[in-house]
């Protein structure tokens, strides 16, 4: 079976555990509460496949806090990562900015290629969402962009951005999606610090594009 591993990285209030809980059907969010560390949300799909490792993929989810002070295990998160979705909130300015550093440690420094990399610009109920004046600046306007609210078109990042994102790790076209493609999950929390380091499986799903879908 094959085995992937995909990073959700950026500033901290920007969706991204919310987005996590969304993709993978997990527990819905009341409050926020900022991660601590790293939540691993383990998920299967049978209905991918590969000539040499069989049917099915376990997907391997990590959901990372975005406190800079975490920064110093941020390698640990990085290791054997075959794709980085970073997650800001489109509402504030201030993220645009921050999102330039996510980038250049997740993505740049780490030698990936900009189609391993997926923007998500998160609107939060109520703050509307104008997909039309939202502006980056060079490398991020290269970068796959999409929009999600959970609000008023849930099933728009399920079916067209997320789920197919998460898919093309492990398959180089969108997959179709029907109802549920959740056949088992778990969901592990590390609280991050530099004694204590972070499973890491033997991961074999080969490269992937986000550019693709």
């Amino acid at each position: 079976m094959l085995k992937a591993k995909i990073l959700f990285v950026g500033p901290c209030e920007s969706g991204k555990t919310v987005l996590a809980n969304f993709l993978t059907e997990s527990s819905d969010i009341t409050e926020y509460n900022p991660t601590q560390g790293v939540r691993i949300l383990e998920f299967e799909n049978p209905h991918v496949t590969s000539n040499t490792k069989g049917t099915g993929c376990e997907f391997e989810l990590w959901d990372c806090g975005g406190d800079p002070k975490f920064e110093s295990c941020w390698p640990a998160l990085m290791k054997d990562s075959h794709g980085v979705v970073i997650v800001f909130n489109a509402d504030l300015p201030s993220h645009l900015k921050e999102i330039e550093m996510w980038y250049s440690c997740f993505v740049q420094q780490q030698f990936l290629q900009d189609t391993q990399c997926l923007l998500i610009a998160h609107h939060k109920p109520g703050s509307g969402s104008d997909k039309g004046n939202l502006t980056l600046s060079p490398p991020l306007n290269k970068l796959k962009l999409v929009h999600s609210n959970l609000e008023d078109d849930p099933e728009e990042i399920r079916c067209k951005s997320g789920v197919p994102c998460i898919h093309s790790v492990v398959h180089p076209s969108p997959l179709p999606v029907s109802g549920t493609f959740l056949s088992s999950q778990t969901e592990t929390l590390y609280p991050l610090n530099t004694n204590s380091p972070f499973p890491s499986p033997q991961l074999l799903a080969p490269p992937f594009s986000f550019l693709s879908l």
